[in-house]
């Protein structure tokens, strides 16, 4: 059986953690384990497309739409120093033929045309324009010159239909995803998609995709963002104030439209750690693996280590910030059933 398999987390929540978990059984591909591709859900990308060309779409609209993929993927393509880029030696040069055949399906009409969005003056317009000035002033605009625009290649337009949309959608997913997998059965693309996309996957994947969505406790991820992910420039970007991070950790959950789909798992990262058995024989069913299947158990995730990663915020310097946390985000807190007390000092990377 054939699995896509995408670890998926709340900045910071523990994604990796069942990245190395999963990467644990047989004839499971993980061949750039930080790596994140990006390409469905980063500004622009295919689900945005996917939201311009199916909501409130029109002529103007579809063809920045279609414009505005096309050049977001040539960057992820060609940015060789951008870290989530250079598609061209991540994913290999196919991906830019595949992305053209793509759009080529989903542009469904070209004709010449020009609207305000091809008007709008860049810097290469206006020295054309400036170099013109001098020729109008002479014919006294009795001439009438081409408009110079920011594309000439007319209008790009298409009113595609959902159904279509998500066909030639899928065949373009499945196609990278191929190429990324190099001919291994089993796939873990960590961060593919993320909780606030997980409502459209039933659109664009089949059986083959199992998502694992983990959530953390938001006083550990408070703590070791501000006090140690920081100061070793790797923390995300959340706010540092106590009373503003409970204001940004609940928009972001409650902004999540709830996925119904059978192909998303969610763990809580503290149960990973805490009851590892009973937590790893849930995934491992849930990927339709077998106990066998584990066949480097504990090589790579080993909840012996990660538990110095869990219960930080009980230190008492950091108590008056835990208590706004504790109130403002009471039904995100994890029930620990037993109270440890882990330094930061002490957190593990992996």
């Amino acid at each position: 059986m054939r699995r896509i398999i995408v670890p998926t987390g709340y900045m910071g929540s523990g994604s990796s953690a069942v990245t190395d978990l999963v990467s644990e059984f047989a004839d499971s591909s993980n061949e750039y384990k930080d790596y994140e591709y990006i390409f469905l859900h980063c500004p622009n990308g295919v689900f945005d497309l996917e939201d311009k060309l199916l909501k409130g779409n029109n002529a103007i609209r579809s063809d920045e739409a279609i414009r505005s993929f096309e050049t977001q993927m040539h960057k992820l393509y060609d940015k060789k120093f951008w870290w989530v880029g250079n598609y061209k030696e991540v994913i290999g040069p196919e991906f830019k033929d595949m992305t053209k055949d793509f759009i080529n399906k989903v542009e469904q009409f070209n004709f010449p045309g020009f609207w305000y969005t091809h008007e709008e003056v860049n810097f290469k317009m206006f020295i054309r324009l400036l170099l013109r000035k001098p020729f109008k002033m002479i014919a006294h605009d009795k001439q009438k010159f081409r408009p110079i625009l920011k594309y000439n290649d007319g209008m790009r337009i298409s009113y595609i239909k959902p159904k279509e949309f998500y066909e030639y959608a899928h065949e373009y997913i499945y196609k990278v995803v191929n190429y990324i997998s190099r001919g291994k059965e089993n796939i873990i693309l960590d961060q593919f998609l993320l909780p606030f996309n997980l409502h459209r996957v039933d659109n664009y994947f089949g059986d083959e995709l199992k998502v694992i969505a983990v959530a953390r406790d938001p006083r550990d991820v408070y703590i070791l963002n501000k006090y140690i992910w920081g100061n070793k420039k790797i923390g995300v970007p959340m706010p540092k104030d106590a009373k503003e991070f409970c204001k940004f950790y609940k928009a972001m959950r409650e902004s999540e439209i709830p996925s119904k789909s059978d192909k998303v798992l969610r763990v809580n990262f503290e149960d990973l750690v805490y009851n590892y058995e009973s937590e790893v024989k849930k995934i491992t069913k849930f990927l339709h693996y077998t106990e066998k299947d584990h066949v480097n158990k504990k090589k790579r995730f080993n909840p012996d280590l990660s538990i110095k990663n869990t219960q930080v915020f009980r230190n008492p310097e950091y108590a008056d910030e835990v208590k706004i946390i504790e109130k403002e985000l009471k039904d995100y807190l994890y029930d620990f059933k037993e109270e440890l007390s882990n330094d930061v000092k002490d957190t593990i990377e992996f």
